[in-house]
Order: C-alpha cells, then sequence, then structure tokens
C-alpha cells in the first residue's frame, strides 16, 4: 500500500479523499499543495484557492443528483456516484458547527406555469449554507491537521515528474517555495479544479494523456427583485430553468439561485473578473433580492477552453467585468459597499453580444421569455 500519498489542491475533493484516508486508518504520509491558504488566513473575497476551493467557498448548496455539475456517473456508475454523493454531504454535516440547521427541498410537481418556454429540473438540494462555510472549513481543517496530514500553503506546484515519481514547485512572484523541493510520491492525487485547468491541459500534452472534449459553459448572472419570481421560488428554492436547442447544440438553464439575502459576488480568475452568488442567514443582510446564472452550454466549438477565455478577457473593463440594465444600477455586497463592475448601456450591450459570436441571442431569448413568465419583471433585472 502507498506509504506517501500527495495531493495537488485542496479543494473539495482532495479534502474529502485526505479525509476516507484518514477514516479508514491510513498509516502513511498524507502532503496537500495549494496556492492558496488555510481557512482561518483565506479572505472571504478569494474565491477560487485555497482550502475547500470554489466548490466549498460559494453559496453553501449541494445539488443532489448526477445530471448537474459533472460527470461522476459516467465513470464509476449511478449507484456509486450517489453513494459518494452521501459521503461528500455526511462530511458537510460532520464539520458544520449547527448540522440541525442543514435542509434538503426536493420538489416534486414541474409548475404549469413556466409552460410552454422553460422546462424546470427538478432535484434534491441540501442547504449547507453560506454563512457557515468558513466555520465549516476551519473545524474540517482542524480534523486533517489533528489527523497527520500536512498542507503546503501559498505554493505553485510547476511540474511532474510522472516517470520518477516527482513533483517540483518553483518560486514566482508571491509564491512560497518549501524547503524539501522537489517532493516525491507513491501515489499522487491530483485535483486541481478550474484554477489548474492550465497546468493540466500542460501535463496532458506532455505526457500524451487521453482527454475528452468538453462543450463551452459561459453565461451571465441575473439579478432582480425577489418578488418577480416568489411564485417559482415557492415550489422550488433553487430553480433550474431550461431550454435546449437541439439542432443547434446549445442549451441553457439558470443555475445557483438565491433568494432572500442574495448577493453578487465578484471572482477573479486569470486576472479576470466573473460574478457569482451567494445567500445570508441572518435576517439582518434581507435585501429581498434573487440572483442566478444563466449557463448556457454550446457544443462543437474547437479549442472550447481557449474560446471561452477570450470572450471573458474580452468583456473585461477597466479593470473588472460588466454590468447591464434597463433599468437598475449594479448592486451592493453583502459588506455593504458596490459590486464591482463597469455599467454599460444598450450601445454597449450590442458589443457584447458581437464578442459571443451570435451565441447571446440565446441569453436575450431566455430573459425575454423569463418576462413572459414573470410578467411584473418587465425591466427591473440587470446582468454582470
Amino acid at each position: 500500500m502507498s506509504k506517501n500519498i500527495v495531493m495537488v489542491g485542496a479543494g473539495v475533493a482532495n479534502v474529502n479523499a485526505a479525509t476516507k484516508l484518514i477514516d479508514n486508518g491510513f498509516k502513511g504520509k498524507i502532503t496537500i499543495i495549494d496556492m492558496g491558504k488555510d481557512p482561518y488566513l483565506r479572505p472571504y473575497e478569494e474565491v477560487m484557492t485555497g482550502f475547500l476551493g470554489a466548490g466549498g467557498w460559494s453559496d453553501g448548496k449541494l445539488t443532489y443528483h448526477t445530471s448537474i455539475g459533472g460527470q461522476l456517473s459516467k465513470y464509476c456508475g449511478e449507484e456509486k456516484a450517489m453513494e459518494l454523493f452521501d459521503q461528500v454531504i455526511d462530511n458537510f454535516k460532520r464539520f458544520h458547527p449547527k448540522p440541525e440547521e442543514v435542509q434538503c427541498s426536493n420538489p416534486v410537481a414541474e409548475p404549469d406555469f413556466i409552460k410552454p418556454y422553460f422546462g424546470l429540473r427538478l432535484f434534491p438540494v441540501w442547504h449547507v449554507g453560506t454563512d457557515y462555510l468558513h466555520e465549516i472549513g476551519k473545524n474540517w481543517y482542524d480534523f486533517l491537521v489533528e489527523g497527520g496530514v500536512e498542507f503546503i500553503w501559498e505554493t505553485k506546484v510547476t511540474s511532474i515528474d510522472f516517470d520518477n515519481n516527482e513533483l517540483f514547485i518553483g518560486e514566482e512572484e508571491s509564491f512560497v517555495n518549501p524547503k524539501n523541493w522537489p517532493i516525491s510520491y507513491d501515489t499522487l492525487i491530483f485535483g486541481v479544479g478550474k484554477s489548474g485547468i492550465d497546468f493540466g491541459k500542460q501535463l496532458a500534452e506532455q505526457y500524451n494523456l487521453p482527454t475528452e472534449s468538453k462543450p463551452v459553459q459561459i453565461g451571465v448572472r441575473f439579478e432582480a427583485p425577489q418578488k418577480h419570481f416568489q411564485k417559482l421560488i415557492d415550489v422550488s428554492y433553487d430553480f433550474k430553468l431550461y431550454r435546449k436547442y437541439e439542432d443547434k447544440g446549445v442549451s441553457l438553464r439558470s443555475f445557483c439561485t438565491n433568494n432572500n439575502a442574495a448577493y453578487v459576488a465578484v471572482e477573479e480568475t486569470y486576472g479576470d473578473h466573473s460574478y457569482n452568488g451567494h445567500a445570508k442567514k441572518d435576517e439582518a443582510f434581507r435585501n429581498d433580492m434573487t440572483n442566478f446564472g444563466i449557463l448556457m452550454e454550446v457544443q462543437g466549438i474547437d479549442k472550447p477552453f481557449e474560446w471561452s477565455r477570450e470572450l471573458v478577457s474580452k468583456v473585461n473593463a477597466h479593470g473588472t467585468g460588466l454590468y447591464y440594465s434597463p433599468s437598475r444600477k449594479p448592486s451592493t455586497t453583502s459588506e455593504g459597499v458596490n459590486v464591482s463592475a463597469h455599467q454599460i448601456d444598450w450601445m454597449g450591450l450590442q458589443t457584447v453580444s458581437e464578442h459571443f459570436q451570435g451565441y447571446f441571442e440565446y441569453i436575450s431569448d431566455f430573459i425575454n421569455d423569463m418576462k413572459k413568465v414573470f410578467p411584473t419583471l418587465e425591466d427591473d433585472w440587470g446582468i454582470f
């Protein structure tokens, strides 16, 4: 059995892997390397790197179904995938300061009023709570450290020698170079997430590893007063409106819905700004807003990652992302400051549409059909 396991990335995948090793009595050495910080030092706004990665540092909702968010069942089967889902949910409860507050919503009926414009994907969703994620992270981290896991923070793995079971870390900018460079391993677990896409691509090309082309996934963060969507929220808090254009290779869905005390959050990846959302539990933060992503998936684009990276770069301006609304101003964050965004007018939106190379019309149609389903919405909305 492996005596020295090294994990690249401290996101949800590797944190759960390390937890399972400890629970199963693993006696060897476990080392986890990450570019970010531990949960005690990780800033609230640093959403991509650090303990629990982006997946455990966002809105605190876990969708309990294999049709959303990945291809796990493709590789291990539906039954095993759901078993692993249960283990992850159990761990979030295990390290939760108030596990009794973790709730599961499970809508079962699709309302007639959204037809014929949208389908509604109905999946169980576990609500862990945005407000508790940092405490969960600290409790979980303490458990791993007490279990003997060594963490190397603010460190970037720059290359991996699979032939000799070594990985290398280089000094660049603010990254710290640990003393035990290079690092040897018996087993390597590579779980770098979105922040490590370039590195993963580099390794795949270097070692001629098999890869699969994935569709482009890109979209906008939509925000509006909650009152316009309340009748759907009453059916499903984290509703997922769905639209598919089979002949065009395009599908769209809403995802990551936040209500009641809902705020838009800025993320920075590869130097560009994008937008996520989260909701606070404390009534003191209540703003009666709703926000969600409108995610578009496009099949058949050559070099999908490069295409989406270039698009995101083009729709950033003045050091931040863009905001468009027919009637509103950019909202504030939960800290009470304006969401970082450069507001554009209708002409600016046409320029954005050109950057999308014809695909923005699907997002526009999605919004226009929402105005038909929710007639009070009219122009009382904005997109980041």
